[in-house]
């Protein structure tokens, strides 16, 4: 019998991070900063318009770009928090989660060949999807000295005559870190110097820390008409499960991504749909409670990192740290591994997230603070014997 699998889908590597979550899910006891998921419950008045949705019958298709409802507050909502102006109608794609536009904005942009940059560590899911387009991933390693931003200088030693797209994975995950005016000012120069596209993947915009609020390239002079601007409501108001995200940008290219999305998908649920309608009208102070807890957190966190003698820089967006490992002479899955199997604490291999994430590990703070307290304790546990071992 004929080999009945596709070269290229075998050839991709499974998710590094679900690993560790199937493994945590058959362990007692323990304690998962593993998987970037809110610990919080969806905010009860948005899920109170979904239950009203079902109640009122409101189970059928939507049209194949989403609610017209949706999209209108969508646009309003781009506008009031970043000052970016899309037409509702032909600019706006309501899709299944972030990934889903994702996908199909690299399959509507790219040809056989087309290189798309990407800068690492990032989000597990760009490289592979780029690949799934039949395009030729770059991958831009990102480094610890420059707080994982992307620089002006790696970008443009990146480029060359076969760049097409490049990916903007700010605020990051897993490294928390973040791109501020300036950085993004000097990366649309080069954007625009070599007719390049960008994908702008801003699914944790409102998890920004700091004086200065999150600001969309897209946003910037000659970016709107070139970028793909990715967003969704897992992150921002706790809506995992769910499944909702969007794209906006230039009609040009939207209507392609809807072409794939109608063949693939038809349209995203229908009841998340109506509950994200309300999210965006009235969810703006859960926004702002869940802001401030994982900023707490966040502090937490660093602070005891700190007195451990872990090197770990300051993230100022999302909810994750990257710590630094390599003292302990271990490669980032064995630090993970021995922690798990000795403390019952999951943590993410660094290089879960491409090569460049090795000697660091993901510790996501998207969990209550009394487990953060809990498993401080037992990394500080750990690394201690670890330093006796050495000695």
């Amino acid at each position: 019998m004929r080999n009945p699998l596709s070269k290229t889908i075998v050839e991709i590597e499974p998710s590094g991070i679900r690993k560790f979550f199937d493994i945590v899910n058959e362990m007692d006891d323990a304690i998962s900063l593993g998987v970037g998921e809110p610990d919080f419950d969806t905010p009860w008045h948005i899920r109170d318009e979904g239950i009203y949705s079902l109640e009122k019958g409101r189970t059928f298709y939507t049209s194949n770009a989403g609610l017209k409802e949706l999209k209108i507050e969508i646009a309003k909502y781009l506008e009031r928090k970043y000052k970016l102006t899309y037409d509702y109608s032909q600019e706006v794609l309501v899709t299944v989660g972030g990934s889903e536009a994702i996908d199909i904005a690299m399959r509507a942009m790219l040809d056989p060949g087309d290189e798309v940059l990407i800068p690492q560590p990032s989000f597990v899911s760009y490289l592979p999807c780029a690949v799934l387009a039949n395009g030729s991933p770059v991958v831009i390693e990102l480094k610890a000295e420059h707080e994982f931003r992307l620089t002006a200088e790696e970008l443009e030693a990146a480029i060359t005559p076969r760049s097409k797209l490049l990916v903007m994975p700010f605020p990051n995950n897993p490294t928390g870190a973040i791109m501020r005016r300036q950085d993004l000012e000097e990366i649309a120069r080069v954007v625009r110097a070599h007719d390049l596209f960008v994908i702008s993947d801003e699914i944790y915009a409102e998890l920004t820390y700091g004086d200065e609020a999150h600001v969309s390239i897209a946003s910037l002079p000659g970016m709107r008409e070139r970028t793909v601007l990715i967003n969704g409501f897992s992150k921002t108001y706790a809506m995992t499960g769910w499944r909702l995200g969007y794209a906006c940008g230039p009609r040009v290219i939207l209507e392609q991504m809807l072409k794939i999305h109608q063949f693939a998908i038809m349209c995203a649920p229908t009841t998340s749909q109506y509950a994200a309608v309300e999210a965006l009208k009235n969810g703006d102070p859960d926004v702002e409670r869940m802001r401030e807890e994982y900023d707490g957190r966040r502090r937490y966190l660093l602070h005891r990192f700190r007195e451990m003698g872990m090197e770990c820089f300051e993230p100022y967006g999302a909810f994750y740290m990257f710590p630094c490992i390599r003292k302990f002479g271990m490669t980032s899955e064995e630090f993970a591994e021995k922690l798990l199997n000795s403390e019952k604490v999951a943590v993410v291999p660094g290089t879960a997230f491409g090569a460049g994430g090795e000697g660091f590990i993901r510790v996501s703070y998207a969990s209550s603070l009394s487990d953060l307290k809990k498993a401080a304790e037992h990394i500080e546990r750990f690394i201690g014997r670890l330093g006796l071992e050495k000695e």
